[in-house]
């Protein structure tokens, strides 16, 4: 039951992020009539709202709240909020807007995430197989945000997020696992458990995290100029969504079968694993900036972004206790999956007008120390 409950969790809360990551910014352009800098700028500052919410106000929450609470409240607020994008806005009300959603909104993902870990610990939970339902989630996305502008126009991007966050709203509204419903105890902040002080004195979770901001960084790139690279290639607008679709695909195959994969792996090897993968896939792009290769390094999603990601929950379930794990989680979403990417942007997007395949091969700035930092930690991060 609560396998399901995690799953089904990924699956709806992807399925709104599946529209909102790769859509909004060209639906604030589109349909509120921003040009493309300004969207950008509302954007830029969403993702600094995310950073901080998901750093601070998340662990704070959850030292208050249950799991489930936070989940529910954070999801009918988003809800509301997206309401307000429906009248006609200028450019401040959408600033305001996007800033108080980009706040509320991401929360829900170390939320679950951080839920996930807990239920690992207390039950014989498959995270990797629930996990797959979350690149599901956002493949459907995709596909029908596809299919619904081109018959209704980049209006339905809006409607569709509604219906996804209405969605979202009544399954967490559900009785969930009683684990993730009991009320935390409170704790000082300066007794062991509490707080990212005792969290970095926790062995082996330094390296980590700096292998998480360093692998998950390294796909700035690839988010940011993968769509723009294929169109240079003079790739069909349609195949590209097919092409980057590859990716989702391979991910969705890998955290199925994860759990029986790397049973025995350890999470230094992981680590290694996925920078090597890394350094590959953008090397090859350098390399060979062809569709054909850029295709065949979809693959290796898996590795770059699966097997990181799965090492890094990995640690979190054995290594720390559970008072913990909603720091860790804060802190990882904040910096490993939103700012190292926001900053690596910026040189990224330089690197793009010297030469196109140059941006993808300085992201080994990236991986090469990744794989190093691994291998120098192999003891401490299998302690």
């Amino acid at each position: 039951m609560n396998q399901r409950w995690l799953s089904m969790s990924f699956l709806v809360f992807f399925f709104t992020w599946g529209i909102f990551l790769p859509y909004w910014t060209g639906w604030l352009t589109i349909e509120k009539g921003l040009s493309a800098p300004a969207a950008s700028a509302i954007m830029g500052a969403g993702m600094i709202a995310r950073s901080f919410s998901t750093f601070f106000v998340f662990p704070f929450l959850t030292r208050r709240l249950s799991y489930i609470r936070v989940i529910k409240w954070t999801a009918v607020i988003s809800l509301l909020l997206t309401l307000l994008y429906i009248p006609d806005s200028s450019y401040v009300p959408l600033l305001i807007i996007t800033v108080l959603f980009s706040a509320v909104y991401p929360m829900i993902l170390p939320a679950v995430e951080s839920g996930a870990s807990v239920l690992m610990q207390h039950e014989r939970i498959h995270y990797g197989k629930s996990r797959s339902f979350g690149s599901i989630g956002y493949t459907i996305a995709l596909l029908l945000v596809g299919a619904a502008t081109a018959i209704w126009s980049e209006r339905a991007i809006l409607f569709l997020m509604i219906g996804g966050l209405i969605v979202m709203v009544l399954f967490f509204m559900r009785t969930g696992p009683a684990v993730l419903d009991a009320q935390p105890k409170r704790v000082a902040v300066r007794e062991p458990g509490a707080g990212l002080r005792a969290l970095f004195k926790t062995s082996g979770f330094l390296p980590v995290i700096i292998l998480a901001i360093l692998l998950q960084g390294a796909h700035a790139s690839y988010y940011n100029y993968g769509f723009i690279f294929l169109d240079d290639l003079g790739v069909n607008g349609f195949f590209i969504g097919i092409i980057l679709n590859i990716a989702v695909l391979f991910e969705i195959l890998f955290f199925t079968r994860a759990d029986r994969l790397l049973e025995n792996v350890k999470v230094s090897n992981m680590f290694i694993i996925a920078a090597i993968g890394s350094s590959v896939r953008w090397l090859l792009i350098y390399l060979f900036p062809t569709t054909a290769v850029f295709v065949g390094t979809q693959v290796l999603h898996s590795l770059s972004f699966g097997v990181a990601h799965y090492a890094f929950i990995q640690f979190l379930s054995k290594r720390l206790p559970h008072t913990q794990i909603a720091s860790a989680q804060g802190l990882y979403a904040a910096v490993a999956m939103s700012l190292s990417t926001a900053l690596l942007t910026f040189p990224a997007g330089v690197l793009y007008d010297m030469s196109p395949g140059a941006a993808f091969l300085g992201m080994m700035v990236c991986s090469v120390p990744a794989l190093a930092i691994a291998w120098a930690n192999r003891k401490q991060l299998d302690r």
